[in-house]
């Protein structure tokens, strides 16, 4: 089993910028890839951010794309979401995900929530306008 916790998530104004971070522990993949992915209020949950084994790839949704930057530690099994230019819409649940892999290639959907295999238990992001 792996476990994933999430931190940094606040109340923050339009404009401004946010760092999530999410810890890994128990029995880690050998090589893993990692995820964002969000919800909010009555809406699906959705794909944000994905970064490969090396942190060479990324990749993220338009909604995101320019403002949110994705990175990772290895050595602390530790992925980052860094957020600037907040915006309301970006007001959700932020989960970080993992499943086994290296590259971001055709095997798999890395934009699919049913294509990870553990979640954490999310971060509140509130953005008030």
């Amino acid at each position: 089993q792996v476990q994933l916790v999430e931190s940094g998530g606040g109340l923050v104004q339009t404009g401004d910028s946010l760092r999530l971070s999410c810890a890994a522990s128990g029995r880690t993949f050998s090589t893993s890839i990692k995820g964002w992915f969000r919800q909010a209020p009555g809406k699906e949950r959705e794909f944000v951010a994905v970064i490969s084994w090396s942190g060479g790839s990324t990749y993220y949704a338009d909604s995101v794309k320019g403002r949110f930057t994705i990175s990772r530690d290895n050595a602390k099994n530790t992925v980052y979401l860094q957020m600037n230019s907040l915006k309301p819409e970006d007001t959700a649940v932020y989960y970080c995900t993992v499943r086994a892999g290296t590259f971001l290639d055709g095997s798999y959907d890395y934009t699919s929530f049913s294509d990870y295999n553990y979640w954490g238990q999310g971060t509140q992001v509130t953005v008030s306008s």
